[in-house]
């Protein structure tokens, strides 16, 4: 009695492994895209529906409808204002809070100009709005 041998060549594709691949790729996407930080300021605006004031003011910048910039009570520019806020800043500089007092007809480049020097001086940034009545 002859036993036939079954070694018959399969040509069909296992796809499961193929699947765990995806599958775990797709973990690894979805748990490090949760981990990329906008690269914004940080402007903290206050509620519009009350007045708070949380965070002492330390320096007041202030820009008006003309162009004209304010660093405390003492009038700046856009080329000197690094050094104004450095001669204004009393103490640790990581401690220290920067309101912007910005006229709603400014454009928002001289805002963002603004707010970019403070950031790179190390300030914590805000926003000064106006309750609505």
């Amino acid at each position: 009695m002859q036993l036939k041998r079954r070694n018959k060549i399969t040509t069909e594709f296992n796809m499961s492994s193929m699947t765990d691949l995806v599958f775990l790729l797709l973990i690894f996407f979805l748990l490090t895209s949760t981990f990329v930080t906008p690269s914004a300021l940080p402007v903290s605006l206050p509620s519009t529906d009350k007045e708070v004031n949380t965070k002492p003011t330390e320096i007041a910048i202030t820009i008006s409808k003309d162009l004209r910039y304010l660093v405390g009570n003492k009038e700046s520019s856009l080329s000197t204002m690094e050094n104004d806020i450095k001669a204004s800043i009393s103490g640790d500089i990581k401690n220290t809070f920067v309101t912007l007092h910005v006229d709603k007809d400014v454009p928002t480049e001289y805002f963002v100009k603004v707010a970019s020097i403070c950031n790179s001086l190390g300030l914590k940034v805000s926003l000064a709005t106006v309750t609505e009545k």
